[in-house]
């Protein structure tokens, strides 16, 4: 049994004249990032191993979540195929993970997320919103095998206020 949890990253600012890799959280993307969060630590057990896309806003998001669940930061492995915003790098990535990590969470983008939660998940998602979180486990026993899961949970920032 294999599991996924996947986090679009919270809502971001484009107000500041940065890199699309360096633009910060919204006041609004933080604290929905919390909300879902504390959402998350209700309903579901917690995946010890974390990944995040280097992206400001996704890594942010990321510390949130970590600050919420009482995880070290240093746990956090950052990993570059996660900035990815069509889905085939985070596949390949998923496909690459040591068989020994049964539960994951990767932070990451939009539209990649969305495409993954439909292509591998039991339950059609429109689109993933910011901070918008989807679990996923897998009757499997090697990540090079993902196939056809079941969508275990979905939190949605609105959905929770």
């Amino acid at each position: 049994m294999k599991v996924i949890v996947l986090i679009r990253h919270g809502k971001s600012s484009w107000e500041f004249n940065v890199s699309d890799r360096e633009r910060p959280l919204k006041p609004r993307g933080k604290k929905d990032a919390k909300l879902v969060a504390n959402q998350f630590i209700n309903e579901s057990k917690i995946p010890k191993h974390i990944f995040s896309s280097p992206a400001k806003r996704a890594l942010n998001t990321c510390g949130i979540f970590a600050k919420s669940l009482n995880l070290a930061e240093n746990t956090i492995i950052v990993t570059e195929e996660l900035y990815d915003f069509g889905g085939e790098s985070v596949i390949s990535f998923i496909k690459n993970l040591p068989n020994n990590y049964d539960e994951i969470m990767i932070f990451g983008h939009n539209h990649a997320f969305t495409s993954i939660s439909n292509i591998f998940g039991s339950i059609f998602i429109d689109n993933l919103p910011t901070s918008g979180l989807v679990k996923i486990s897998f009757d499997i026993d090697s990540w090079a095998e993902i196939k056809q899961g079941q969508t275990k949970l979905l939190l949605i920032p609105k959905e929770l206020k």
